[in-house]
């Protein structure tokens, strides 16, 4: 698959991006959660982000999405600053967060609420997407009726159906069970795939970043910054089993154990305990 970039209309430029939080527990009062954030996702590229709790990713993907405007440095989409949240960047959550009181085509159509459609353009807009999706015969069926991957689908639907420039993916797997994550994984490689539209994943996930993205990002903590970005240069769709992939989600773990060892060396280390001796007093 090339990477090349046709068009840099609709990239997603973040430079110099910060975040503090105000904190009792921090030096100065205030928590460091991002630090000197630099990174260029050219349109229709998938990117992981991948990184240890506490790494700042879910932050990192809260400011792209809008819900924060207090932050230092800047996010651009095709050239503008993002301010609030805005049709053009959808997002799927780990939980699916469906209505339980609307059916798989109506939970799918609330990501048309405030499209300027007609309403037989909507209808034609969710049935392409309960199709791309694999959820056909299922359209009339209530949450509470489908399994779990199958939630998750209608959410990935509902996040796609406003044709946004940027799907945003908050760990959308990760409270799945192994065999259903993985197959929903392989159908995010064929919807892209078919979509062709920006995708930028956070994970906690190394074999699920290396496997969806084109490119991976690895955050360290403490503050969460950029400690390296890989290319993954393999054809989709993608083999688990090919040497190459193994060879490159082994080089991504390598970075998790060398970030662990240098905190390990930074950190002062703790004194053993005194040893006390027991008297008793009769």
């Amino acid at each position: 698959m090339s990477t090349s970039v046709i068009s840099t209309q609709n990239d997603l430029l973040i430079s110099g991006l910060g975040k503090r939080y105000a904190s009792t527990q921090a030096r100065g009062g205030e928590l460091q959660v991002l630090q000197g954030i630099d990174l260029h996702v050219p349109e229709g590229r998938f990117v992981s982000i991948v990184g240890a709790s506490g790494c700042g990713k879910s932050t990192l993907l809260r400011l792209v999405l809008g819900l924060d405007a207090q932050y230092e440095g800047r996010i651009l989409l095709g050239g503008n600053p993002i301010s609030g949240t805005g049709p053009e960047r959808g997002i799927v959550f780990q939980d699916h967060r469906l209505f339980p009181w609307l059916t798989v085509e109506q939970n799918i159509a609330v990501g048309l609420r405030n499209a300027p459609l007609s309403t037989a353009d909507k209808r034609r807009r969710v049935a392409e997407h309960v199709e791309l999706v694999g959820l056909q015969g299922f359209e009339q069926s209530w949450p509470h009726q489908i399994s779990g991957g199958m939630a998750q689908r209608v959410a990935i639907a509902r996040g796609l159906v406003n044709r946004p420039r940027v799907l945003l993916l908050d760990e959308p797997f990760g409270a799945l069970d192994a065999l259903t994550r993985s197959r929903l994984q392989n159908e995010m490689q064929r919807i892209w795939q078919a979509e062709r539209i920006t995708m930028l994943l956070v994970t906690h996930d190394v074999e699920e970043a290396v496997f969806l993205g084109d490119q991976v990002v690895v955050m360290q903590p403490h503050p969460g910054r950029i400690r390296r970005i890989l290319d993954v240069d393999l054809p989709h769709p993608r083999n688990r089993s090919d040497p190459r992939f193994i060879a490159l989600r082994d080089d991504v773990l390598g970075d998790f154990t060398d970030s662990t060892t240098e905190q390990r060396a930074r950190s002062p280390a703790t004194p053993a305990p005194r040893a006390h001796t027991l008297q008793m007093a009769w």
